[in-house]
């Protein structure tokens, strides 16, 4: 070559950039071409190694009852007594210390009896009681399943916010999404099968392990959505040449992409890696219209409070949610903002604030899913991770208690209108029905048709599943319809 021949030499960030686009034109190639999917569809390499993980659909172990899961997160810990578990004897030991044996579970701290300053009534053809600081959705009593009688592992936030998503009180493992996508796939491969959804203002409790996969696959992950502005960073095409050009390009980058995967089997990371781009490639057609609340009713967005300020962020989150099941995601996860439920002080006031923001917006979407005909197969789960003591802290606040809180359900295979269990007269633990959390996650996984005993994965010799063999667990088989 002659000496004064150009060279274009590419610095390591135009490389890099280079490799961006070629990845991402990749994952479009496979959208348009469709010549790779015949891998995913096998379940097996192509190049006739072990099996790839993938989302397609999976036949569950039995005759699922629902299809999908909303999974309303409440981080912070929901006092019972308050909401939906009324203790009308504690009024009369007030200021009185608890008369019974205290567990060692609960804190140190714990100071005298304290009742709850809000009414309750009863509503529905169940009866059912519900606080007034929940006056919509106490509309729903009759849609919903109650248990009283929840008891769990720990007495602090992290660990057992570990324990409600993860089945351990350690970090690490999967989360329940991630175990239903891994179990079930998804009915909609053009939108993530697991979605999270966070508040805008600031991220749950322990952030991005809320939806990890853990030692699965992390093609199960929870894919974070925003409810603000554009739902995923980057996800409009920048290419805009000629069509012919442009599929041309895709294809040869296509190929390029599953020659590089062929050489490196075995790879989950890697089989993820083009498999998010797979995904981001087809959400380019379908994420816009699923995640765009513009065009829903002025009716249906009051439903949801979009109307209110204070009710229009978690209001925004639910309609996806009910606009994310409805095409076919199989479990979408909300989260209010850090520990909002948190109530060691200014209960009262706090409480009241924290239920003004989710009451219209859960009732619109409890209202919602029924008149559509989804809750027939959508099972919504309410709750946090761990509820808090009939006793005061401080005088204005409640300590975590694990013994004895409440959560409901609704949906899919599920007694309507039914209450489930009880905590003893003053709210401190669970004393008839008690249901612990393995016995919760065995429940969620029967009803969408997965046996918890089958549903494993292996990990270091061990055959590993959502509910470990240090616990033992049942499906809670009184509160199914």
């Amino acid at each position: 070559m002659a000496a004064d021949a150009p060279w274009n030499v590419p610095s390591r960030r135009d490389w890099f950039r280079q490799m961006g686009r070629g990845l991402n034109a990749s994952a479009l190639a496979y959208l348009l071409a469709g010549d790779l999917g015949s891998r995913a569809a096998s379940g097996r390499a192509s190049d006739g190694g072990g099996p790839i993980h993938d989302l397609s659909p999976k036949t569950p172990h039995l005759e699922p009852r629902a299809k999908s899961v909303i999974q309303l997160f409440m981080p912070g810990g929901p006092s019972s007594i308050d909401l939906f578990d009324p203790k009308p004897l504690v009024k009369a030991y007030e200021g009185k210390p608890y008369p019974g044996v205290v567990d060692t579970l609960v804190p140190a701290n714990a100071g005298n009896l304290m009742p709850s300053p809000f009414k309750f009534t009863r509503h529905g053809e169940s009866g059912i009681e519900v606080s007034e600081l929940m006056p919509l959705l106490a509309g729903c009593v009759d849609l919903m399943t109650f248990i009283r009688s929840m008891k769990t592992e720990h007495l602090n936030h992290e660990p057992a916010i570990w324990m409600f998503n993860s089945g351990m009180i350690i970090p690490g493992r999967p989360s329940m999404g991630s175990w239903v996508v891994y179990g079930l796939g998804t009915e909609n491969r053009d939108l993530p099968a697991y979605v999270a959804l966070d508040d805008p203002k600031g991220m749950p409790l322990d952030g991005i392990r809320n939806w990890a996969a853990g030692w699965l696959p992390p093609i199960y992950q929870g894919t974070r959505i925003r409810s603000e502005g554009a739902p995923l960073p980057n996800l409009s095409p920048a290419f805009d040449g000629p069509e012919a050009a442009q599929r041309g390009r895709l294809r040869l980058l296509a190929e390029m992409a599953e020659e590089h995967r062929l050489g490196r089997p075995g790879e989950a990371e890697l089989d993820a890696r083009i498999s998010s781009y797979e995904l981001a490639a087809r959400m380019q057609l379908s994420a816009t219209s699923a995640l765009d609340l513009d065009g829903e009713p002025e009716e249906t967005r009051r439903l949801y409070g979009l109307d209110d300020e204070r009710t229009a962020s978690f209001g925004r989150r639910c309609l996806m949610a009910r606009r994310l099941v409805e095409r076919g995601v199989r479990f979408v996860q909300l989260f209010t903002e850090g520990v909002i439920w948190d109530h060691h002080g200014r209960i009262f006031d706090g409480l009241r604030d924290a239920c003004a923001g989710i009451d219209r917006p859960i009732a619109g979407l409890m209202i919602d899913l029924q008149r559509r005909g989804l809750l027939d197969d959508t099972l919504v789960l309410w709750g946090g991770e761990f509820g808090r003591l009939p006793i005061s802290e401080n005088g204005d606040g409640r300590d975590h208690n694990p013994l004895g809180f409440t959560l409901w359900m609704a949906g899919g295979g599920l007694k309507p209108g039914h209450v489930h269990g009880a905590t003893d007269e003053f709210g401190y633990k669970a004393v008839e029905g008690e249901v612990t959390v393995p016995d919760l996650h065995a429940t969620i996984l029967r009803l969408l048709g997965l046996d918890h005993a089958r549903l494993t994965y292996p990990v270091h010799g061990l055959d590993e599943s959502l509910i470990s063999t240090l616990y033992q667990a049942r499906v809670v088989e009184e509160i199914l319809a």
